[in-house]
């Protein structure tokens, strides 16, 4: 009895127009928040501004700013939900630990997202109101409510990195994503995990603008190729 091995593909149909939408729309709210960030949020976003200029400059920016934490903390969140779903499918059956474990850290950022949008936006609405009353205390409350929102979402990068290079990772040497996009997911998340070394929070920029052409990419990639291939060896008697 003779075997004889002949490598073909294996396609599979994975789950991608939702993550392909999710991408998609990451990317959008990271232009959005970045586009705010340097115009309209400028005088608040530039750091060196007191907590009494900045509870004052909230008070008086109160829709603004609540548009701006909706979109870049909320929106975003529900975004990378199906987008992780479609990236663990697609990888999972060529290097399943790393897909489940990035899977894992994306669901992570994404409840950080929303712990931080929500805590953001009750925060400046009882702050305003505070604000009328006691200004000293609603500058404390603010300085308080900066520092948890800071540590759940905004002062370093390590889940999302870690997701992104996790996911850039199980991708290498595979025919699931481009080669160009998991370089630049590389890069984009060894910047964002720098955040973590003291002094270097400023790095989460390169993070931030390395991740809106992956995010969009990545949707892109998953809209126009909805297929999973990989060579496989079948074995036929």
């Amino acid at each position: 009895m003779t075997k004889t091995i002949n490598n073909q593909t294996n396609e599979r149909i994975v789950p991608s127009r939702a993550g392909a939408i999710g991408g998609l729309i990451a990317a959008a709210t990271w232009i959005f928040g970045i586009a705010l960030f340097v115009t309209s949020l400028s005088d608040y976003t530039e750091g060196d501004a007191t907590v009494a200029e900045s509870v004052d400059f909230l008070v008086s920016h109160q829709s603004t700013l609540f548009a701006w934490y909706f979109v870049i903390f909320l929106v975003f969140g529900v975004a990378i939900i199906p987008l992780a779903r479609s990236l663990r499918e697609r990888l999972v059956d060529v290097s399943p630990e790393l897909a489940d474990i990035g899977a894992v850290f994306a669901y992570i950022w994404a409840g950080l997202m929303f712990a931080t949008g929500m805590t953001s936006n009750i925060g400046i609405a009882a702050v305003a109101d505070l604000d009328e009353t006691d200004p000293a205390a609603a500058e404390a409350l603010w300085s308080a409510i900066s520092t948890v929102t800071d540590g759940l979402g905004g002062g370093n990068e390590l889940v999302g990195g870690t997701w992104i290079l996790l996911v850039s990772l199980a991708a290498w040497g595979t025919k699931r994503l481009p080669t160009g996009l998991n370089v630049l997911g590389i890069i984009s998340a060894s910047a964002g995990l720098i955040t973590l070394i003291p002094g270097l929070s400023d790095v989460g920029m390169i993070f931030g603008l390395g991740s809106i052409p992956w995010f969009a990419w990545t949707g892109i990639v998953l809209l126009r190729n909805p297929t999973a291939t990989a060579p496989v060896a079948e074995v036929a008697r």
